[in-house]
């Protein structure tokens, strides 16, 4: 659907600008042959700048043409410059136009030429250019604005200025037609100041979209988009480019260290919706990064321990607080394989990291092997009734209400057991956890067999 409807806004650009085509061509035809006939500087001078609009439309048109292509491995950001490159290309007619109706003009008024004819076609070939001008001018601005087309509004800008054009030309001839013998001449002059006021807009708007120059809405309207997600995302670095009113962003955030890589990977989605409300039809990159300032003691020792490529998980982060001082206790997990030497050397750097922390005293850490997987026997389905029926008693005798669920794995170094408790709705989860361990003590000691216990407990 998406390649569907970029090919339909291609093709109707394309159909833009070859009705501009030939647009031009009309007004080309019409105010030369009517100029050179009445030696008119002034629609000259008009047909002169319309033929430059012939030029600039047929350039658009090949523009729109190879910036309708899609993104391949030599232009991944796609081929829509080439809509700005275009758009230089009109400007740098427009100003050769200029410069030849200003060096005409300005002969003319030295040497003080005789006046232009006035027919009253004269004035029917401006009011057919206005009309004209006024049509491709409204056709382009909206095709332009609805496809983020810069080739089309400066099209558009083209076209405005030729309908500006044209008014000077009419109070020209109507200045003559009052007496005034330079109107013509002086009419010109204002054809090709309008021409150059174009050609400056046209120049500043697409270089300043080749040099990669992002607009300061635009990165203002991403940052508040990006704050407005939480204190949680902070963002780090924003760059934006701009291809043909779309928007390519490369976003880098922190999050808290301790977040795991699925919620860092939902940070970048939400990141990535934010942005795209704000700038539509972006392209957004987001690298999730691990916060390393305005942290608190807590999430900063787990920062350190983590960013030990070989510590597969840290836990168990204890802080004791005496005398103004911290000392904090970790567990460090390390893959089951690896040698007792290098998993020291990594908990000192882990302990001098964290006592380089202001307000730390000390550190201990503990080193224990990452889990391994267990393979789990086939059930004894007489043995497994009866341990679950005993501890479903246990249970009740200790907490006064039946286990919610009891589930049985064997293994080789004993069966574990899988327990579903429920307790009271108001109960805290430090109570509830004391509970939990109470339990598992509990089972261990009464029941035979009993490699491990986990104890899931709620309201």
């Amino acid at each position: 659907m998406a390649a569907a409807g970029e090919a339909h806004h291609v093709l109707t650009q394309r159909r833009t600008t070859l009705v501009s085509v030939a647009a031009a061509a009309l007004l080309i035809a019409l105010k030369l042959g009517v100029g050179l006939a009445t030696g008119s500087l002034g629609l000259i001078s008009a047909g002169i700048e319309s033929s430059g609009d012939l030029i600039a439309a047929i350039l658009t048109f090949f523009a729109v043409r190879l910036g309708g292509r899609p993104a391949d491995r030599g232009h991944p950001y796609g081929h829509r410059r080439a809509e700005n490159l275009g758009a230089l290309g009109e400007a740098a007619l427009l100003l050769l136009g200029g410069l030849l109706v200003t060096m005409q003009a300005i002969a003319h008024l030295i040497k003080g030429s005789a006046p232009p004819g006035i027919h009253w076609y004269l004035f029917v070939v401006i009011a057919v250019a206005l009309v004209v001008d006024v049509s491709r001018t409204s056709a382009s601005l909206i095709a332009g604005r609805r496809y983020s087309s810069p080739a089309l509004r400066s099209n558009a800008f083209h076209f405005a200025a030729d309908g500006f054009g044209s008014l000077a030309v009419l109070v020209g001839l109507l200045s003559v037609s009052a007496g005034v013998r330079q109107g013509d001449a002086i009419a010109a002059l204002a054809v090709a100041l309008i021409i150059f006021i174009a050609a400056a807009r046209l120049i500043g708007e697409n270089a300043n979209v080749l040099m990669d120059r992002t607009p300061s809405e635009a990165r203002e309207a991403a940052e508040r988009a990006i704050a407005a997600l939480g204190g949680d995302i902070e963002l780090r670095r924003l760059r934006l480019r701009e291809s043909a009113g779309r928007y390519f962003a490369d976003v880098v955030v922190s999050v808290p260290a301790g977040q795991a890589v699925v919620e860092g990977h939902q940070a970048a989605d939400l990141i990535e919706a934010a942005v795209e409300r704000t700038l539509p039809g972006s392209d957004v990159v987001v690298h999730v990064e691990p916060r390393r300032s305005g942290l608190d003691l807590r999430d900063r020792v787990l920062a350190i321990a983590l960013a030990e490529p070989l510590v597969r998980e840290a836990h168990d982060i204890t802080i004791f607080e005496q005398d103004g001082s911290s000392s904090v206790s970790v567990h460090l997990k390390f893959p089951a394989d690896l040698d007792l030497r290098t998993a020291h050397e990594i908990a000192e750097r882990v302990e001098q990291a964290i006592r380089a922390t202001p307000g730390v005293a000390d550190v201990q850490t503990h080193l224990e092997p990452l889990e391994q997987t267990l393979t789990a026997n086939p059930p004894d389905e007489g043995t497994d009734v009866r341990m679950t029926r005993e501890i479903a008693r246990l249970v009740s005798e200790r907490t006064g209400r039946s286990p919610q669920k009891v589930r049985l794995l064997s293994t080789a170094a004993g069966r574990v057991v899988f327990l579903t408790l429920g307790v009271e709705p108001g109960e805290t989860l430090a109570d509830a956890h004391r509970l939990a361990g109470e339990l598992e003590e509990e089972l261990r000691q009464q029941v035979p067999d009993i490699a491990d216990v986990v104890v899931h407990t709620e309201p």
